[in-house]
């Protein structure tokens, strides 16, 4: 898959501040733009990395524009957590881990840092 990756990106440092975050891989289009986290850190996760192409899968099969559009909305209508696109992006960035025995299933866990994951506001149906 071609993409390009953008370090230190503004877009990314601005979506690291409203989601609380330490670190932020964000995509627009082709490029995956990081914050708080280097390049080789970022590939060095293939769940992340997963995760993010995703993401460009999806921008090339609805186009930019319409994309970032339903997005947006599905953002708006059940919040960030429970956007589809961002359900289907965290699936595909778990489904490196069926292929781990247990004790990288246990090195590459997820563990949270104390601080408090974004909260959607938003009601869901």
């Amino acid at each position: 898959m071609d993409f390009k990756i953008v370090e230190r990106s503004l877009f990314a440092r601005i979506a690291r501040m409203v989601l609380k975050s330490s670190n932020v891989a964000m995509v627009l289009g082709k490029t995956i733009h990081l914050s708080g986290v280097t390049r080789d850190d970022f590939m060095d996760d293939p769940g992340w990395l997963a995760h993010e192409l995703c993401h460009i899968r999806q921008f090339r099969e609805n186009g930019f524009f319409r994309f970032l559009w339903l997005y947006l909305a599905e953002s708006w209508r059940v919040g960030y957590y429970n956007n589809k696109y961002e359900v289907e992006a965290r699936i595909e960035g778990m489904k490196h881990r069926r292929h781990m025995n247990p004790a990288q299933r246990a090195d590459n866990a997820i563990t949270p840092t104390g601080l408090p994951l974004p909260a959607d506001e938003r009601e869901t149906e």
